[in-house]
């Protein structure tokens, strides 16, 4: 019989345990079986209350000392078949309630891989790396208020060499998923963020870090996504009216955002002097309403606007919006919060075991990011510390008479 760890726990660690429990619950009640929902918990307090790096054995040793459970996690997770998008749904529901989120971001997850066996894996320039790795890439979408940052939902990166129909078996792709450049992988979040939020976000998010980056902007103007984002200073934009030194042309050509931006004399923009971000100095802004010049929609204004740093600092940050009319302070504010996605990132890494992954299949990935999101979430919003978690899983869980439990402890 199983004897769980528990040591002489106080009471309100086991309180802790339970209200986990329930949350686990919450986010995991189309499980048809009771035994895979306790299972779910007890990865979520695994993954809460292990430090360093997470493997299966080492979430299992903080919940039981059973020798079999760490078997019956590492099934759980990659073949028992359960969906994960309905948890998804759950969590991006509970945060929104708990967060009360502002905006929504991107994180890329660059995770590291050796051999070729790993659902997606491919060869990858990493810039912050300075050199080419076998790895991974994860494209998260962080759900933040303020400085606050939480994953709600994932895609996995699958290069064009994942059309493969022999790679495709091996790592148990489902047939509708094909491999999809970044740009048409973000839509998708959007998309699916848009049927499960109370109200629409705007995306904030850094463009220049795309390939084809005006086709995910396109994409989200047509379906009608509101945003803020950094553009190149290339981007073509159409000014609302003609800009000077045109030789009397009344029509308003098509110009590069940073020629508008720096255009003279009487142009449609204005510099802006603003605070922002809890800062006392003095920021220039210029900004000014223009429209995109590609589309088959109906013509909307947008607003274009850089803040210019001191003298000797770099060049400007240009960023687009659709959220023509609101304030120019909380536009910069809103901006912001993509600079703190990296260290988001970092947090889901360093914390939550978002690179410990020891399966290889696309499913086991998928549920792994969910379960580790759902731990990151609680922990940020409950403001629970790790070693609240040790040896918390009720006495009656791993009994070897629990329903359900024999199908997964063998």
């Amino acid at each position: 019989m199983t004897t769980v760890a528990f040591g002489q726990a106080h009471s309100s660690v086991l309180e802790t345990g339970r209200r986990v429990t329930a949350y686990a619950d919450q986010l995991f009640t189309h499980l048809p079986r009771a035994d895979q929902r306790r299972w779910a918990a007890a990865y979520l307090l695994g993954l809460l209350a292990v430090s360093g790096r997470k493997s299966v054995r080492s979430l299992a040793a903080a919940v039981t000392d059973s020798p079999t459970a760490s078997q019956s996690l590492h099934r759980f997770v990659n073949s028992s078949p359960w969906p994960w998008q309905p948890a998804r749904r759950e969590l991006t529901r509970w945060v929104e309630q708990q967060l009360r989120p502002k905006a929504w971001t991107i994180g890329t997850a660059v995770v590291p891989k050796r051999g070729n066996q790993s659902c997606g894996v491919h060869r990858r320039f990493v810039p912050a790396l300075g050199r080419t790795i076998n790895c991974q890439v994860g494209i998260g979408l962080f759900l933040a208020a303020g400085h606050r940052q939480v994953p709600v939902d994932w895609r996995l990166h699958l290069p064009g060499e994942w059309a493969d129909e022999r790679l495709r078996r091996r790592a148990r792709i489902p047939e509708q998923v094909r491999p999809l450049p970044v740009w048409a992988q973000v839509l998708d979040l959007a998309d699916a963020l848009a049927t499960r939020t109370s109200a629409p976000l705007p995306l904030v998010a850094n463009l220049c870090e795309y390939k084809e980056s005006d086709r995910l902007l396109q994409g989200l103007r047509q379906r009608g996504h509101d945003f803020i984002v950094t553009i190149p200073g290339t981007l073509p934009v159409l000014p609302t009216a003609p800009l000077p030194g045109r030789g009397g042309d009344s029509s308003a050509p098509v110009v590069s955002a940073q020629s508008f931006l720096d255009a003279s004399g009487e142009v449609p923009r204005s510099v802006v002097m603003s605070t922002h971000s809890g800062s006392t100095r003095l920021t220039r802004i210029v900004t000014g309403l223009v429209r995109l010049p590609r589309g088959a929609h109906a013509p909307r204004f947008y607003r274009l606007f850089a803040e210019y740093p001191r003298e000797g600092q770099g060049a400007p940050v240009i960023r687009l919006t659709s959220l023509a009319h609101r304030p120019m302070d909380e536009l910069l504010q809103l901006a912001q919060v993509q600079a703190e996605t990296p260290g988001a990132l970092r947090h889901l890494e360093g914390s939550f075991g978002l690179q410990d992954f020891e399966g290889r299949s696309y499913p086991g990935w998928h549920r792994h990011v969910t379960l580790v999101s759902a731990a990151c979430a609680y922990s940020r919003l409950v403001e629970a510390e790790p070693g609240d978690y040790v040896n918390t899983v009720p006495p009656e869980w791993l009994h070897a008479d629990s329903p359900g439990r024999a199908d997964l402890l063998v």
